[in-house]
């Protein structure tokens, strides 16, 4: 164990001083703490101690971490320059930990066994919070809700959480489809690099990676980890293999249910383009209904972007929480209204006054509130030749994308003033297909009158799926299926002039894994089916577009 006094070097301090934003503490690092389990094993961890009396207390913030212990990913030496005892962990099986690294399986023994241990030490200063973004909240949601519950004692006392969510499976399996380029991607990082290489994997995360692009076209899909990697992984064949979520591998790992039981404070942020947007703002909806909703940003960002306010805004929480600082918002919800440019500041979300209006698809391509007639719209999808992602979620520019055989298009006309999309919109498909299994890939577009079609949201669901089987719903006379497809959560400004544009294909490749068609199991299908692919605008409940409009 080692004790270093943290200084800053001449360079640092001359721009921390021109950016006034010199921290108000000296801290040293302890490295290497052995924190035991309850099943004997260590799990190895770095402790931030701030010099010098804080007052009034703040709390030690725990953040656990499978990347390792890099301050860069963790925040720990600015959090300790706030104040802040920080004790910063790595997961079971990584970064010198004992053990073996199961993604979701272990944190939440490890968790609560690491909370008590904290504790029990001489420096703890008497309240825990949590901080982490992506899997380091993910690990937070797996002990907050259960300890609240049955062990309140040991239960943290405020939760700060950035582009997370509680279910890790949900975005796995997203509505039977299998997210490929997030899955394959990850897990070749985590197990190529050793924990010491977690910066240098970041980094490579932002070039193209041709061993991962040629791991995409591989089918059987338990294929490509060998592919990318020189040998299986055993969490990605874990992922294929539990193909339907209600699984016990699934189950045992989601913790949506326990939610509700958080009870401490909970600071939120994510961004529009984020993997975890729907299920992080479905959980901010549970605490909302429970009667303890978070503070929520919600900004123009992916999944990692340094333009996030993350670590200004939690360090705000915590102190108007603990250190009685005045708060800096307005409002409880801060989000950027894409299409405008512009913060608004709200009272939750969705914003109240939110309505639904409900546009139809036609077969002219016309997308309006006027019932169709009746008639049908075909397309046919080939996997051996897969319709692409073209990004996503993010705005991109659609309109090259839009003329391929393989997607349609419903368009509404020039809008006389300007409409605000707040909420999740949901479309409803009535489909049906040649193939046994289908996916319907649903996207709204902002048509620009330059011709412009940039991507607003969008969603996939699959049919026939052996993940899906139980929620199919049943089809009619003529084969169809009315299908709801849920799309990304959006905020943002369709401007006089400008169109809204809907459309629909059958894939989002690599982002998804294409859908083969012959209903086997994704894990082993090497079939291919090529289909016909149908959308009706007859019956009693014909295609249309469930638009959730601020008015």
């Amino acid at each position: 164990m080692t004790s270093l006094r943290h200084r800053l070097s001449g360079r640092l301090r001359r721009a921390r001083r021109h950016a006034a934003t010199e921290p108000p503490y000296a801290f040293t690092v302890r490295r290497g703490l052995r924190v035991p389990m309850d099943d004997g094993v260590e799990l190895r961890a770095d402790l931030y101690l701030p010099l010098g009396p804080v007052e009034p207390p703040l709390p030690t913030v725990v953040v656990r971490s499978p990347y390792g212990r890099h301050g860069s990913l963790t925040h720990a030496p600015a959090l300790a320059g706030e104040g802040f005892t920080v004790l910063v962990q790595s997961c079971r099986g990584t970064g010198g930990s004992g053990g073996s690294f199961r993604p979701q399986l272990d944190e939440q023994r490890d968790g609560m066994a690491t909370h008590r241990w904290v504790r029990r030490q001489p420096w703890f200063t008497g309240t825990v919070a949590t901080y982490g973004e992506s899997y380091l909240g993910y690990v937070q949601w797996a002990v907050a809700g259960r300890m609240c519950r049955d062990d309140p004692g040991n239960a943290p006392d405020a939760l700060c959480l950035n582009v997370t969510m509680a279910d890790f499976g949900a975005v796995t399996w997203n509505n039977g489809a299998f997210s490929l380029g997030g899955s394959l991607g990850w897990s070749r990082r985590m197990a190529l690099r050793g924990m010491r290489g977690a910066l240098v994997r970041a980094r490579l995360a932002r070039w193209p990676d041709r061993k991962l692009a040629e791991a995409f076209d591989v089918l059987p899909l338990s294929r490509a980890d060998t592919v990318v990697a020189g040998h299986p992984i055993g969490w990605y064949q874990d992922w294929l293999a539990h193909e339907s979520r209600s699984d016990d591998y699934w189950t045992r790992q989601s913790h949506t249910a326990s939610v509700p039981d958080v009870t401490a404070p909970v600071y939120m942020a994510t961004g529009w383009y984020d993997i975890f947007l729907p299920w992080q703002l479905r959980n901010y909806a549970q605490l909302a209904a429970a009667g303890r909703p978070p503070r929520l940003t919600i900004g123009p960002w992916g999944h990692r972007d340094d333009r996030s306010p993350f670590l200004a805004e939690s360090i705000a929480f915590l102190k108007d929480h603990f250190a009685g600082a005045p708060a800096a918002r307005p409002a409880p919800v801060r989000a950027f209204l894409t299409g405008a440019d512009q913060w608004r500041d709200l009272p939750a979300w969705p914003p109240p006054g939110t309505v639904v209006q409900r546009w139809h698809l036609h077969p002219s391509g016309l997308l309006d509130a006027a019932v169709p007639a009746g008639g049908s719209t075909c397309y046919t999808y080939d996997p051996d030749r897969p319709t692409p992602a073209l990004g996503g979620p993010g705005p991109v520019d659609n309109s090259a994308h839009e003329r391929r055989a393989d997607v349609v298009v419903f368009r509404g006309p020039p809008l006389a003033h300007a409409v605000v999309l707040a909420g999740e919109p949901i479309a409803h498909v009535r489909f049906r297909s040649t193939a046994a299994s289908a996916d319907v890939f649903v996207r709204i577009c902002d048509g620009h009158p330059d011709g412009r079609s940039m991507s607003v949201c969008d969603g996939i669901r699959r049919l026939g799926g052996v993940g899906t089987a139980a929620t199919d719903p049943r089809p009619d006379g003529d084969g169809f299926v009315e299908l709801a497809v849920p799309l990304w959560p959006a905020f943002h400004r369709f401007a006089a002039g400008h169109r809204v544009a809907v459309q629909v294909s059958s894939g989002a490749h690599p982002r998804y894994a294409r859908n083969p068609g012959s209903g086997e199991p994704a894990a082993t299908a090497t079939t291919t089916v090529r289909a016909r692919q149908e959308i009706s605008h007859d019956g009693a409940h014909p295609s249309r577009l469930d638009l959730p409009v601020r008015t």
